[in-house]
């Protein structure tokens, strides 16, 4: 691959991107990143506070590219249709999405806004919803690349279509990594409807192996597994930044195939370098993959098309 470190990344000027999740951990390094390399970086977050420190953080390292905070609350539809109205009427093209951002194994469940499993809801329909809404501007961009920021934890991850919610059996790592799981699932089905409809898009996915951010809150207060998954990240963990590589290369990388998917090359996939890595089995399934995308048209309300959503 050709971006292996932040000074292989080429020229974004005149590109704009959106990163969800991107006022801390992954999602900054990544706006970071690209706005460095001059594009226009829309910091889709939760928080307005957060996001003008973001804006501040990246702002310290002199981008050549300009930034813009847009709140979009993943885990609530409404403010996801609220956002994206704003994105387009604001902008005239939307060259690369990120969609980036996560909970990480609450350890009760926990619900959306629209009562939705908060893992199920926020990693995976929230991005559906986002997605679909967008789609009329990433239509109308060339070369538009949408990225899945998917984990590790797909690899043991299953979908299980009878409790997609959680709520008759709730395990905060079953849920994560079935949410994380969805997101290669969903990537396969976007692509190949984009395949069919001639829609020209390349939908890449990617993981982070394992980085040092704010995700594994959750875990730290859980007991045993907390103390243990703490030893494991301390030992094998890498920088936000590095984690965020991946997903860089994934929006960036010239050549780079549809549906190709992105990790760390080192070890099980934890860290190193960006590499072309064997995505899971199960996110190949074809018959899964259209499965969740027709629960999660009925779930959302959000039906693919190149027209107004």
């Amino acid at each position: 691959m050709q971006i292996s470190s932040e000074t292989d990344i080429p020229s974004q000027a005149g590109k704009v991107a959106l990163v969800t999740g991107a006022t801390g951990g992954l999602g900054l390094e990544t706006a970071r990143m690209l706005a460095q390399a001059g594009a226009t970086v829309i910091i889709a977050g939760r928080n307005a506070d957060k996001g003008a420190a973001a804006i501040r953080a990246i702002a310290a390292h002199s981008p050549r590219g300009k930034l813009a905070f847009e709140s979009i609350d993943l885990a609530d539809l409404a403010s996801i249709a609220a956002g994206a109205a704003r994105v387009l009427a604001q902008y005239g093209q939307l060259d690369i999405l990120i969609n980036n951002a996560g909970v990480m194994m609450p350890p009760k469940r926990q619900t959306t806004a629209d009562g939705f499993e908060l893992q199920f809801g926020t990693n995976h329909l929230g991005h559906f919803a986002l997605t679909g809404r967008l789609l009329p501007l990433l239509l109308k961009t060339p070369d538009a690349r949408i990225v899945a920021v998917s984990s590790n934890a797909a690899r043991h991850g299953k979908m299980n279509f009878a409790d997609l919610q959680g709520e008759r059996h709730y395990r905060p790592m079953a849920a994560y990594g079935q949410s994380k799981l969805a997101n290669l699932l969903w990537a396969r089905q976007l692509q190949k409807l984009s395949d069919q409809e001639g829609w020209r898009l390349r939908v890449t996915t990617a993981h982070p192996g394992l980085a040092s951010t704010g995700l594994f809150v959750h875990i730290a207060g859980q007991g045993g597994i907390g103390r243990v998954s703490g030893l494991f990240t301390g030992l094998l963990s890498q920088s936000a930044a590095a984690g965020a590589l991946p997903t860089v290369a994934a929006a960036l990388e010239p050549d780079l195939p549809r549906l190709a998917f992105v990790g760390p090359a080192g070890w099980g996939g934890w860290r190193g370098k960006p590499a072309l890595v064997q995505a899971p089995k199960l996110g190949e399934d074809d018959a899964a993959a259209q499965r969740l995308w027709e629960q999660s048209e009925h779930l959302t309300g959000v039906h693919y098309n190149a027209g107004t959503i």
